[in-house]
């Protein structure tokens, strides 16, 4: 046995050396290709948001006693509830007849979803009252519980009212009494033809085919049908300028640019002639320009949101000017495109460039800190799933964006239309709003990503580190003279979430409060029926009132806002001039509106 020492084998194993040797982006793009997965099998659900919310519910719920007894209670008296008004049937005989009125009335809780008279008769009114103190059981069961986080809170209740949806006995054919009616009558056909529909559906979903516009709702033939040119494409965008009126022998000297949101097509506001904002304000003898944004696939993924303000906002902004010259432009923005408009009207202000006249926001959000329910589907786990699929996809896919509105107003938007469709055998009556919300849009990767970050999850903009041309823009800033409108019912840019402006900038705000919700609240044209709004301005750098004061105070006005905001843009603009002609020698018209990228699937 020798005595000298040997050295020890410093030879790693193929298996070791292998991972040993591979980069920090290897091991991120294995994180990523499994979130990518988990998004798929959850349809971009996060799970562990929701068992987080959950556990955080169940714990802090299990150590509060005082909640427990109140549950118990209320369960307590619901019972009591229940039986009492099971009594009252059984002594009317169950029959919605001459007692229907009184059994309506003496019901613990009333509900729209089951105001039919068929509801009201045994044992679907016992069915149907046990279903609504369930919900209303679960409503007080996820909130108000010591120490559980807000926004798991939201989660759970959000979850509950989902779960409880599904099961309600609205959606099922035994125990919906409308549909057995009609079952009856019928003699069955109304389930044929929605198991054809159903066969019809589950074809189009598996073959991926676009969906068509619908008979009689055809983009540039029914919708969209303004007349103009396009004046300006690029990458992004088009510009659309629309002809002046036929009876317009002079309009007002300062044209209109409307940004709209790029989650959305333009022609939400060009619906049909008597339904299109566009082609009112053209009518009242404005010149209107409108961004049609690309609808992008794989290959615009690394677009991000500078390029929306650069080659969106900016280019058309250039354009406009250089079209009708010397003249300020009135900035219209819809939704998230309200939301760039104010970015680019910060920035503006910032480096002085002073051709804009004033700002509209119609539903629009510049601070995110209360985003209303779609912030339920961002935190961190969320977005961090989102952008893993997004990744592999290199957009946003339409139904994923549409999925998510669907769940917020689940009644409305998905269980009542399965219901008419699949159980009663309803082709359905499509309308121009309902045509316009099929048509959905992509999103590229990398905006998508940036806004969820920069403007829901950390609130830059109103906080002042949202950056354009890498130094921050500050919205107290805008000085212009500023029009904004919330809707009453909008479950994308709640109201008071919109009215925030008031206190991030000192500028003179008219603020409008119209009935509806984010759509159907803009699209308000004269002359549609039960449509109230109330309106009030504050002065420039007047002291600030809280919303629910200004609500209280604001006066009440029937019919439509567009009129008032009309007069206001008059009052803002010069006296009438000549029409400028339809894009110039460096932007001239290249096809007829509502153009090419419109037309995209």
């Amino acid at each position: 046995m020798s005595g000298t020492r040997t050295k020890a084998s410093t030879t790693v194993p193929p298996a070791v050396a292998a991972t040993t040797t591979a980069t920090p982006s290897q091991f991120a793009q294995l994180d990523q290709q499994v979130h990518a997965t988990l998004a798929r099998l959850s349809s971009s659900l996060s799970i562990a948001s929701g068992l987080l919310a959950g556990s955080d519910w169940a714990m802090h719920l299990a150590v509060s006693p005082g909640k427990q007894l109140e549950l118990l209670q209320l369960a307590w008296m619901q019972a009591a509830q229940l039986t009492q008004y099971g009594m009252a049937s059984a002594s009317a005989g169950g029959s919605i007849g001459a007692d229907a009125t009184r059994l309506t009335a003496a019901a613990p809780i009333v509900d729209r979803r089951f105001s039919a008279p068929e509801w009201q008769q045994w044992p679907f009114n016992l069915l149907h009252q046990s279903f609504l103190q369930t919900e209303q059981w679960w409503a007080a069961a996820t909130q108000d519980i010591w120490g559980v986080e807000k926004h798991h809170e939201q989660e759970v209740a959000f979850a509950a009212r989902q779960l409880l949806d599904m099961c309600s006995p609205g959606n099922q054919l035994l125990s919906n009494p409308e549909v057995l009616r009609q079952t009856i009558a019928e003699h069955g056909q109304n389930l044929v033809r929605g198991a054809q529909q159903a066969l019809q559906d589950i074809q189009q979903q598996l073959s991926q085919a676009p969906r068509s516009d619908p008979e009689g709702f055809a983009v540039g033939r029914e919708l969209a049908i303004t007349p103009g040119q396009v004046v300006l494409k690029n990458q992004l965008m088009e510009l659309l300028q629309y002809a002046p009126a036929s009876t317009a022998a002079k309009v007002y000297p300062e044209p209109v640019l409307i940004v709209p949101a790029w989650i959305m097509k333009y022609y939400i506001l060009d619906l049909s002639a008597t339904d299109s904002l566009i082609n009112y304000l053209v009518q009242q003898g404005h010149t209107v320009f409108c961004i049609s944004w690309k609808n992008p696939g794989p290959a615009e993924r690394d677009l991000g949101m500078d390029d929306y303000l650069q080659s969106g906002f900016h280019a058309a902004l250039d354009a406009v000017s250089a079209m009708v010259p010397k003249r300020r432009v009135h900035g219209v923005g819809y939704c998230l495109g309200g939301t760039l408009l104010a970015i680019a009207a910060a920035a503006m202000a910032r480096d002085g460039d002073h051709r804009l006249a004033t700002l509209t926001m119609l539903a629009a959000q510049t601070d995110f800190n209360e985003p209303g329910e779609i912030g339920l589907f961002i935190d961190e786990s969320q977005v961090s799933l989102l952008e893993a699929q997004m990744a592999e996809a290199g957009v946003l896919k339409a139904e994923q964006m549409a999925g998510a509105f669907q769940m917020l107003r689940s009644y409305d938007l998905l269980w009542s239309q399965l219901v008419k469709k699949y159980l009663q055998g309803e082709t359905g009556s499509m309308n121009n709003l309902m045509a316009w919300n099929a048509d959905a849009t992509r999103m590229p990767a990398r905006m998508h990503s940036q806004y969820l970050r920069r403007l829901f999850l950390n609130d830059d903009l109103s906080e002042g580190r949202y950056p354009v041309n890498g130094k921050p823009v500050a919205l107290s800033d805008i000085v212009l003279p500023t029009f904004m409108v919330g809707t009453l019912t909008d479950h994308v840019a709640p109201w008071r979430s919109v009215y925030k402006l008031h206190y991030l900038s000192p500028a003179e705000i008219t603020f409008v409060l119209t009935s509806g919700g984010h759509n159907a609240g803009i699209v308000s044209p004269p002359g549609k029926p039960h449509r109230q709004y109330q309106l009030m301005q504050r002065k420039a750098g007047a002291v600030y009132m809280p919303s629910e004061q200004w609500q209280a105070k604001a006066p009440q006005h029937d019919g439509s806002w567009w009129p008032a905001w009309q007069a206001w843009l008059a009052a803002h603009s010069g006296a009438k001039v000549k029409p400028p002609s339809l894009g110039n020698h460096a932007y001239p018209p290249l096809a007829p509106a509502p153009g090419s990228y419109i037309m995209e699937k």
